[in-house]
């Protein structure tokens, strides 16, 4: 053993610790091996939490300390309790794998010596001690391979098989097991920079030639269990280093060997799922080609645990199958000679789908191997056509069966085995379900039409059958599969789907899963029904009936919605009983919020198709019962519960008229997806929108409501909702409301300023501002809510960053739609800039985003409105200084872009300006940031004035020298951005 002085010479500046606990400056001459044993004591045993994690800041110190090289040794003295003596241990591990450039180059040697006697003298002692010393070892070993101890592991080998001072080969053989199963994970975790990680990974390989013959030897022996068990864990870690299979093929033939055995069973299949996953094994052809045969021989294991319900066995040979599989497919079908085999392992690969029981209550596997099915078929269909006609010969009819396995799987259990289970397990057994559905719709990309024949042609024989009725699980998996396929792919073409439509209502409905699917089978047909508007009326009053069951809540609502959208011009005949049906929902409050909002989506649509009166006269008796509720409402003094109700009702208002669309016809549906093409009904009548009519009627209520509960921002953000909804949807046609609503969002926005607000007088503005009509008012508008929004800049807006983003962005939208606004007496542009130049230095990134919108909306205006022109002249120093700090590290990185975009807007439309400005702001040292040089900086302003074109060269440049300001230029940090 070294001396105490002798010990590690290093420099007793070595590092600040992170987060000084101590008192003193000289505190850390209190890293002592009593004071660590103290502090351990209390961090192991003290019942008081602070001080527990006082201890582990001052341990964490300790560790780090120069004085860690003396008290680690003596913490390891065999007359310490395992606790003390592991802390002793990963102190070493911690000096060695992040402070190594601290030890001279003259002590690798000792220090590996004496790591050497301590990992025998513990290969008998405490298993978590050994463990970190060897971590330790290993660490070592990766910061000096090759140059400083070449052959490292052929050492390591050897040192632990000469005969040790009186311990016993098995600990002496299990303590090397633990080393070299450690260094290759250590190997992945290590922070070696990248060019040592290539050369470390080089040597490590070619030391493979110690470690293989020497695991084989100790699996063909002989060896104890717990010593095959620790090889075969020390296999699955060098494995992980790309060794090359053909080199590790004898070894994974053994570990084949050892599945029989219970105890061994669970690391080998580790090992060989990680040695045949390997990017690098599909070279080895016949290597894989061998392992074929000995995974088939598996399936009379895999059998026999399936039927003793024994899950793990079941699902370590699943994994094998689907690891060989997955990885290897395309390889495997390419070798034409070996297809049957190949077919036998896709066989057992399906049996291991369908394997008995329900998931995740008595099997686990199945969900193993889904993907496996997407990857087959990926590879079936990338071959050239002649070849893949070939392949589907043989796995058309597989695929066929692979349906019927997942619809068996996807199967409920019965009802009183469902009632049983946990809801962990209902949600597991529902993503599972999903699972099953994606699987299914993607293998129609293979199977086609024929699928849904398929389907239909089992459905009708189960509905039609003169037998007792089957059970409803049966015909609910049937009903799914046609769901998933049917959600996603147009199946207007499919010649099933009127028999699918008239089997629907023989369906005994006697059980809620099975109304929920199909609810979802009526709505996924949606599109279908607007080109087949006769079939409406037999399925319809089903949808309308499960309405009312609160059960069925998701399922009736979403499909009667689908429906209104999209067959919304074969629907007034209905309208009348659909308007009925769910006003009479409505009251008996049967649906919970969301799906409320729906319903009143879903009349939107319905409503929108018929002519004005009957909307208005429809209208009328919807909503009157909501306008009585919030009158009393208005009139009561403001308490919670009152406040969720006006806040249901404006949301039931709003969501009306998001979709009460009469104008735009079908141009496009609510949720931006384009509905069928249809030849459009005859255009409106003139006279008032009704939405505007019904506004019109209910704005001073509103306005009422508004006043009571102005400083509750929910409450505000409903009434805006309400608005902001009719606006984007009537467009020009809420021209009536203009002036009214101008002037209520300025008293609102004056008496307490909220970001709705500004967000509805954007909305105005982008549709009103060019409206010579409407300009008065909204100018008025817009000139108010920003002086307001002003003054709050001058008090301090930090608390508001919701309303500095809302309002940069009205600011950007103005500048875009209606730049004359600037012209404008009233309007302190100067002011409006100096604010923009403040918000971004906000924290917040949207905030800031908004803000870089906002000036890059500006800029480009500097040679046509003169008032703007003379602020970016005067101030547009101050923009661009604010700029450089953010890139400087003032910002986060990911707000670059925008940066870039704003120099980038500076560049093209100011350039004079900038060159000099740029010079002027990067004068002074430090600026922006201590760690970049004065030609660093030159370098950056020369080659930003150069891009005046090029957008995205300019975003490489700002990216570029943000890293060097942030002193990440070249790091691992930086590669991830």
């Amino acid at each position: 053993m070294l001396s105490h002085s002798e010990h590690l010479r290093i420099s007793g500046d070595m590092m600040e610790t992170p987060g000084r606990i101590a008192a003193t400056p000289d505190d850390t001459a209190d890293f002592t091996v009593e004071n660590v044993e103290k502090a351990l004591h209390q961090l192991y045993y003290d019942p008081n939490i602070e001080n527990k994690n006082l201890a582990q800041k001052w341990l964490m110190q300790a560790q780090v300390s120069p004085q860690a090289w003396q008290f680690c040794w003596n913490l390891l003295s065999p007359d310490k309790v395992p606790e003390i003596q592991y802390f002793g241990a990963s102190a070493l591990h911690t000096k060695i794998s992040r402070y190594w450039s601290d030890i001279p180059a003259d002590q690798y040697e000792s220090l590996k010596t004496q790591l050497f006697s301590q990992i025998a003298c513990f290969s008998a002692g405490s298993k978590m001690v050994l463990t970190r010393l060897c971590v330790a070892l290993a660490s070592l070993a990766l910061n000096t391979m090759p140059e400083a101890w070449p052959g490292a592991v052929a050492e390591m080998v050897r040192v632990f098989q000469e005969e040790g001072g009186g311990v016993d080969g098995r600990a002496r053989c299990l303590a090397l097991l633990e080393l070299l199963t450690v260094l290759p994970e250590e190997f992945q975790t290590s922070r070696l920079p990248q060019y040592r990680k290539g050369q470390v990974r080089g040597a490590l390989g070619r030391e493979w030639g110690s470690v293989g013959p020497l695991l084989q030897q100790l699996l063909r022996t002989d060896s104890p269990g717990a010593v095959k068990a620790r090889v075969l864990r020390c296999l699955s870690s060098w494995v992980l280093l790309d060794v090359p299979l053909n080199e590790s093929e004898d070894l994974v033939h053994d570990c084949f060997s050892a599945l029989p055995d219970p105890e061994l069973f669970d690391t080998a299949v580790e090992a060989i799922v990680n040695a045949i996953s390997q990017p690098d094994s599909q070279r080895y052809v016949n290597t894989l080609l061998k392992l074929v045969p000995q995974v088939l021989a598996l399936q009379e294991q895999l059998r026999e645990a399936a039927q003793n319900g024994d899950m793990e066995t079941c699902h370590g040979i699943c994994r094998i199958a689907v690891t060989l599989g997955e990885n290897h497919s395309r390889t495997l079908l390419e070798q034409v000679d070996h297809w049957q085999s190949f077919l036998a392992v896709v066989n057992m690969i399906m049996f291991c789908t369908g394997i008995p029981g329900h998931y995740p209550v008595n099997e686990t596997t199945s969900s193993l191997t889904l993907t496996f099915w997407y990857t087959l078929q990926d590879e079936i269909m990338s071959f050239e056509t002649e070849k893949q006609a070939v392949y589907l010969q043989v796995y058309r009819p597989v695929y066929f069966q692979l349906v019927d396995v997942l619809l068996h799987k996807a199967q409920f259990p019965t009802d009183q085995e469902y009632a049983s289970w946990s809801s962990d397990e209902k949600e597991q057994f529902r993503i599972y379900r999903v699972d099953i559905s994606d699987t299914l719709m993607y293998v129609y990309e293979m199977l086609g039409a024929e699928l849904l024949s398929n389907l239909y042609d089992k459905l009708g024989r189960l509905l039609t059958n003169a037998e007792p009725p089957t059970s409803w699980q049966h015909t609910e998996a049937l009903l799914y599969g046609f769901q998933s396929i049917a959600e996603t792919i147009d199946v207007n073409y499919s010649d099933v789907i009127p028999g699918l439509i008239g089997l629907i209502p023989r369906i005994n409905i006697n059980n809620v899963q099975l109304a929920d699917t199909v609810m979802f089978t009526i709505g996924a047909l949606a599109e279908w029904l607007a080109d087949h508007p006769v079939m409406l009326s037999s399925v319809l009053p089903l949808v309308l009936q499960a309405l009312g069951n609160p059960d069925l809540s998701v399922s009736s609502v979403s499909t009667l919605k689908k429906i209104c959208r999209e067959c919304k011009y074969d629907l007034p005949p209905y309208a009348t009983n659909i308007v009925a049906v769910s006003q009479e929902v409505l009251i008996k409050q049967i649906h919970k919020t969301s799906q409320c909002m729906w319903l009143m989506q879903a009349l939107g649509f319905l409503l929108s198709a018929l002519p004005v009166e009957e909307i208005l006269r429809n209208l009328h008796s919807l909503i009157t019962p909501y306008i009585q509720q919030l009158e009393k409402l208005a009139d009561e003094t403001p308490n919670p519960s009152n406040k969720l109700a006006i806040i249901h009702i404006l949301g039931l208002l709003s969501n009306l008229f998001t979709t009460l669309d009469i104008s735009k016809q079908d141009d496009e549906s609510a949720d931006g997806s384009a509905p069928p093409v249809k030849t459009a009904p005859p255009p409106p009548p003139p006279g008032p929108n009704p939405v505007v009519v019904v506004l019109q009627q209910v704005f001073a209520l509103i306005q009422t409501v508004l006043s009571k509960w102005l400083n509750d921002s929910q409450v505000v953000e409903a009434v805006c909702a309400i608005f902001e909804k009719s606006v984007k949807t009537l467009l020009h046609d809420f021209a009536p409301m203009v002036s009214q609503l101008s002037e209520m969002l300025g008293q609102m926005y004056s008496t307490i300023p909220q970001a709705p607000a500004l967000d509805l007088t954007r909305q105005m503005v982008h549709i009103f501002a060019s409206e010579t009509d409407h300009f008065p008012p909204i100018k008025a508008l817009f000139e108010l809510v920003t002086s307001v929004t002003l003054s709050i800049f001058q008090q301090g807006p930090r608390d508001h960053p919701d309303i500095v983003d809302s309002f940069m962005q009205l600011q950007a939208q103005a500048l875009k739609r209606k730049p004359d606004l600037f012209l404008s007496e009233s309007l302190d542009v100067k002011a409006v800039f100096h604010c923009g130049v403040l918000s971004l230095k906000f924290p917040e990134a949207p905030t800031v985003k908004s803000t870089c919108l906002f000036f890059t909306e500006l800029l480009p205006h500097c040679s046509d409105v003169p008032p703007l022109a003379r602020v970016v002249q005067e101030d547009g120093k101050l923009l661009m200084q604010a700029v450089l700090e953010g890139i400087g590290g003032g910002a986060s990185r990911s707000l670059m872009d925008q940066f870039a975009e704003v120099l980038f807007s500076l560049n093209k439309h100011c350039f004079s300006l900038l060159a000099m400005w740029l010079k002027e702001a990067l004068q002074p040292p430090g600026f922006p940031s201590s760690r970049v040089t004065t030609q660093q900086k030159d370098n950056f302003s020369h080659q930003i004035l150069r891009e005046r074109v090029n957008k995205r060269r300019v975003k490489d440049i700002v990216k570029e020298f943000t890293l060097l300001c942030r002193g990440l230029h070249g790091t691992e940090y930086a590669a991830e951005y």
